[in-house]
């Protein structure tokens, strides 16, 4: 049989076999594919636009924690003398490290409670015989609108007590309505995203330090009015000199709840979709409800070696910024000859207030920056190297005013050695405010480490749990160590306090760098 040769030619030349067009027609898609992926790789993600009323709200919202928090610190040494609790000025110090730890034992307690609380099912519904389904969960806003308005309520009862007891029970209950804070951290989780969460959790982050100036300026300012201001000078304030500063505070507080109830949105997802959705889904699906994710458990949760680190890190650094902040008004408050600085209570506000000032500048103007071009793990370690530096350099003010005291007695300095101990106490706050960016950084990481949103509430309840566990003992112990220490003539005993925190933060830093190596570490199936 004869071969046409030309023919054979020509077809293979113009139209190939069938065979050969498909591969050729799969691998152009594959480079296509390849090529589209590449792209997409090199293209920066465009931003989520940021929820601005969503997030404005919430910052509102979460100012009051701080304010009620931080307002008791310029007064709460001089409370515990008022209420004549001990004839030993040394001694103060543990019963204002009692009085401060009771609200972070309180929040222990109550935690992950209101974290569980708020994606709680309280309602389901029958569609079919074999279909039940839940139709409505508590959902975020009301446990933050509920915590808001008890931890107002708390503060008056507070500002009323005239026993120890009666502080003490004031101040657990402020805890335990405070509780709510794994739950505002939530919500903010759930309205950000990776592209946009370099500016979403600075300016929450502003919420704090911006607190941290209005509370202790508004305990310092307020307290004892009845001897401050004349036209203040009622039989009422003379009985509480410190029930002013407490109703501020509360105002504060009842305010951000009603401008909560007005504005701030519910986050949960399955409390977002509609009933009538749920039932429609159900339908579609043939009366096979699908059921939305459930939250992972807490061994599952513990099980993550990312998790688990963050939340023994978490507590590190919790329990040495309250130590510090602690350690810093009653270092403040104790006479010069005894190791101090013998600040009044207005002065300890204004100190404070310069910590809230230089927090906002770094919240503001260099966080942002930072979360951009550093990675987040090594962002937060160095953050957390930091903390050794304020305890060293603090007995330095005590030196400076030494040098620098007119009258022992009062504890007055005279103008070159005053400008040198406020210079040193900016130097001093600047860093541990450095050094607190690292709460920013870890609420980052801790919505990173969540493995499903569903389970972004218990991460977070449970990783604050660790956070107020530690800071439950912390204003007691680091009180006591330095009320302790300062009652010692031999230099290794009366600076014993600075030592035992050293060594502590330096733990903490040996904490920290298991994130990084969590990080790395495959998570469980």
């Amino acid at each position: 049989m004869p071969i046409d040769r030309h023919s054979s030619s020509s077809g293979s030349s113009q139209s190939p076999r069938p065979e050969a067009r498909r591969l050729f027609d799969d691998y152009d898609s594959l480079n296509d594919d390849s090529a589209l992926e590449n792209q997409k790789a090199l293209t920066p993600a465009k931003p989520t636009p940021l929820p601005k009323a969503q997030l404005a709200t919430l910052c509102v919202v979460r100012l009051v924690d701080p304010i009620v928090f931080t307002q008791i610190f310029p007064y709460v040494n001089e409370m515990m003398d008022h209420l004549h609790l001990t004839d030993d000025p040394s001694k103060i110090g543990f019963y204002s490290g009692l009085v401060e730890s009771s609200f972070a034992v309180a929040q222990v307690v109550s935690i992950y409670q209101w974290a569980r609380l708020s994606g709680m099912p309280v309602h389901r519904a029958k569609v079919s015989q074999n279909l039940t389904f839940t139709l409505d969960v508590i959902g975020r806003r009301p446990i933050v609108l509920v915590g808001i308005f008890g931890i107002g309520l708390a503060t008056v009862f507070m500002g009323l007590s005239s026993t120890l007891g009666g502080v003490l029970f004031a101040r657990s209950l402020g805890g335990l309505f405070s509780g709510n804070i794994a739950v505002i951290h939530s919500v903010l989780g759930e309205i950000t995203d990776s592209t946009n969460q370099a500016i979403a959790f600075p300016l929450y982050g502003l919420c704090w330090p911006l607190g941290a100036i209005i509370g202790p300026l508004m305990g310092g300012l307020l307290s004892n009015p009845a001897t401050k201001f004349a036209w203040l000078d009622i039989e009422l304030f003379r009985w509480y000199p410190y029930l002013l500063p407490c109703l501020a505070a509360a105002a504060i507080a009842w305010a951000g709840c009603l401008y909560g109830y007005f504005y701030l949105g519910e986050t949960l997802p399955s409390k977002r979709s509609k009933q009538k959705d749920d039932i429609q889904m159900a339908e579609c699906h043939g009366g096979v409800f699908e059921k939305p994710s459930q939250p992972a458990s807490i061994r599952y949760l513990l099980s993550i070696p990312l998790i688990r680190a963050l939340c023994l890190s978490g507590a590190g650094l919790s329990f040495i910024t309250t130590a510090f902040d602690v350690t810093f008004v009653l270092f403040c408050y104790t006479s010069v000859p005894q190791g101090g600085l013998a600040f009044n209570a207005t002065q300890i506000g204004y100190a404070l207030s310069i910590s809230g000032f230089v927090s906002i500048f770094l919240q503001l103007f260099c966080m942002p920056y930072l979360l951009r071009r550093f990675d987040n793990a090594r962002m937060y370690n160095f953050c957390m190297g930091l903390w050794p530096f304020c305890f060293v350099l603090l007995p330095g003010l005590n030196i400076l005013a030494r040098m620098g005291t007119a009258d022992l007695a009062t504890g007055e300095l005279d103008p070159a050695a005053k400008t040198l101990v406020w210079m040193g106490i900016f130097v001093i706050l600047t860093i541990s405010r450095s050094a607190a960016l690292a709460f920013s950084v870890s609420m980052i990481l801790v919505k990173e480490a969540a493995p499903d949103p569903a389970s972004l509430g218990v991460t977070n309840g449970i990783t604050q749990f660790a956070m107020c566990l530690s800071r439950s003992f912390s204003p007691a112990f680091a009180s006591s160590l330095l009320a302790f220490s300062i009652g010692y003539e031999f230099i290794l005993l009366r600076y014993l306090w600075v030592m035992v925190m050293t060594t502590i933060c330096f733990l903490g830093t040996t904490l920290s760098r298991r994130i990084a190596e969590g990080r790395r570490t495959p998570v469980p199936s």
